[in-house]
């Protein structure tokens, strides 16, 4: 039976949503397409009537996850709250529906440029969220140093969060890498909130498994 032009869109953004969670969970080369297309609830033949090879779809589930973090982060930051959030157990042990950057930036390297310039323009797309306390009359020099706070923020935030998911799920380092890095970053925000659980509030990228 035919499929409709809205049905095959419809399949097509399924199995873009179902990459976008596996690939995040197992890694780009830790689920192949057969696997993927019956996660999705389609065959295997399927696939290349809706894509011309993986790395076409590994470039569409990319692009859609990233843009779900920066959705989820917001356009306008509270870099308090983003740290407090992005650095709690929760959203470490939500792989599935956490932030891309964290889930496959390692394997992002290895990939080519096709996936690798999208995850420039995510990464981008944070730095102007979590800059957006800067000025309207701000000097070059005071936007260079805003920008450079940005990045040095989300950099040490997603390592921490790739060095805490390295170790067992029940180790101790874990959790503390978390809270040390969380308090430690909280610090030169000049906070005075920075939380002692190591489990933390619920990650802002935490919670349904989506793209």
């Amino acid at each position: 039976m035919k499929v409709s032009k809205a049905q095959a869109q419809a399949n097509r953004a399924r199995v873009v949503e179902t990459a976008s969670q596996l690939f995040r969970e197992r890694g780009y080369d830790g689920v192949g397409v057969a696997d993927l297309m019956a996660a999705a609830g389609f065959t295997h033949g399927g696939f290349y009537k809706q894509f011309g090879s993986k790395t076409d779809l590994m470039a569409e589930a990319t692009a859609c996850g990233l843009a779900r973090t920066v959705e989820q982060t917001g356009q306008e930051v509270d870099p308090v709250g983003f740290i407090s959030q992005y650095l709690s157990r929760e959203h470490r042990d939500a792989r599935g529906s956490g932030c891309t950057l964290a889930a496959l930036g390692g394997d992002a390297a290895r990939q080519p440029d096709e996936v690798r310039v999208l995850f420039a323009a995510g990464i981008e797309r944070l730095v102007a969220a979590l800059s957006h306390g800067s000025a309207s009359d701000a000097t070059p020099e005071q936007l260079r140093q805003s920008r450079a706070r940005s990045l040095h923020l989300m950099s040490s935030a997603v390592g921490a969060l790739v060095m805490s998911r390295a170790c067992p799920d029940g180790s101790p380092l874990a959790d503390e890498i978390l809270t040390a890095c969380r308090e430690a970053l909280l610090s030169s925000l000049g906070s005075s909130l920075a939380p002692t659980d190591p489990v933390g509030p619920a990650g802002h990228v935490a919670g349904r498994p989506d793209c």
